[in-house]
């Protein structure tokens, strides 16, 4: 992983968006402490979301089923 000083950061943005893009790691350092770390966008992570809101979509616009409920909240954890 590479580490740059928060000011190369501020003067050369576009380089280190580009170089993150390629897959690079970047932690930002202010002071010599780390403050930030960029790196690239995880696919399965999009991916996950993604498949998040549609399972959402789809559960608000199914129609519950069933009027009356014959169970408890302690039945579904009790034999």
């Amino acid at each position: 992983m590479k580490t740059i000083s928060a000011a190369e950061a501020n003067r050369n943005f576009s380089r280190l968006l580009a170089e993150v893009v390629a897959g690079e790691s970047v932690t930002v350092l202010s002071h010599g402490k780390p403050v930030a770390v960029f790196s690239p966008v995880s696919v399965a992570k999009i991916n996950r979301e993604e498949a998040q809101c549609k399972l959402l979509e789809r559960l608000r616009a199914q129609v519950p089923t069933g009027e009356t409920r014959d169970w408890t909240r302690n039945s579904l954890y009790c034999a």
